[in-house]
């Protein structure tokens, strides 16, 4: 019996995809010719030590580490060769980013990965116009993700140059082909390649398809989209205040405008059924995902 993907799942039950993304202010991004395993940073042709170090070195300064490669046919030839790095701060209205050509991998050890989860330019690299789109094509973590993925990310590749890599697990592969977007950190699902098309070419925030911003929380990604989308906003304009949680599955969060203007937004978890495979060759589960159930604009005191 042929077992549908999860993407295909996802897709028919048109799952939402709002609140999904990836959480992260900064981004590093390591070019890593090669297959890669599950567990990319550890399952590699990168040294397992790198690795490890790399995410030791990271862990707990809001930045994630991910490899790319680019379309097409990427054999690790285990020859020296310059690597390519791009490095994002995703923060609103001050995201940036930078690009280096490395020697080594191991020259990355030399990053100030606090600063620059802090949004601080450390003058590792040098600054990149962007955007930078990021595909996911990570097959050892779900195979919805190379089959769908890699297509894509090689189709955009001809007409776009180094503005399209391929990239390992961002989460979500449900939604396949996924990608990121920087420096803005907007994370997108079920891409294709005229999406794809439209968000390199866009100067602002596009709404559709939208995963949410990795700079916030789930719920505070759910809740700018949604006023996003009430309003019809593109810009880089509205930022996420810190979130109240009412219960277990529920939240208030606020959500204000550069102009002065907020919003009160309820978001509450739910289950969708029916039960489905939420990655392929997992045993089918129930998920959850986050909907926004009120978006009430403050009215400002006199």
């Amino acid at each position: 019996m042929i077992v549908p993907r999860c993407s295909a799942f996802s897709a028919v039950l048109a799952e939402p995809q709002s609140g999904t993304a990836a959480t992260a202010r900064a981004w590093v991004c390591l070019e890593q010719p090669g297959p890669w395993g599950g567990d990319a940073l550890l399952e590699s042709h990168l040294d397992a030590e790198l690795g490890a170090e790399l995410i030791r070195r990271s862990t707990g300064t809001g930045v994630r580490i991910l490899l790319i490669r680019r379309p097409g046919m990427h054999a690790d030839r285990h020859v020296p060769q310059r690597r390519r790095v791009y490095l994002a701060s995703c923060a609103p209205g001050a995201s940036w980013l930078e690009r280096a050509d490395l020697a080594s991998p191991e020259e990355l050890l030399e990053l100030d990965f606090a600063a620059l989860g802090r949004g601080e330019s450390t003058g590792f690299g040098e600054p990149e116009t962007g955007p930078l789109l990021l595909v996911c094509t990570n097959g050892r973590r779900d195979v919805c993700c190379a089959l769908y993925g890699r297509p894509i990310a090689a189709e955009l590749a001809e007409r776009h140059g180094d503005a399209v890599w391929e990239c390992t697990h961002t989460g979500g592969h449900r939604f396949s082909p996924t990608g990121v977007l920087l420096p803005s950190g907007y994370l997108y699902g079920r891409l294709d390649a005229g999406f794809g098309d439209e968000l390199l070419a866009a100067r602002d925030v596009v709404v559709r398809r939208c995963r949410g911003r990795s700079f916030w929380s789930k719920a505070g990604q759910a809740a700018e989209v949604a006023v996003r989308a009430r309003l019809g906003e593109r810009g880089d304009v509205l930022a996420v205040e810190p979130e109240v949680r009412r219960d277990e599955s529920t939240w208030t969060v606020g959500v204000c405008h550069d102009d002065g203007r907020r919003w009160r937004v309820v978001v509450a978890e739910r289950r969708l059924p029916p039960a489905r495979p939420t990655s392929c060759g997992k045993e089918p589960a129930i998920p959850t995902a986050l909907v926004v159930t009120s978006v009430d604009q403050l009215v400002p005191v006199a």
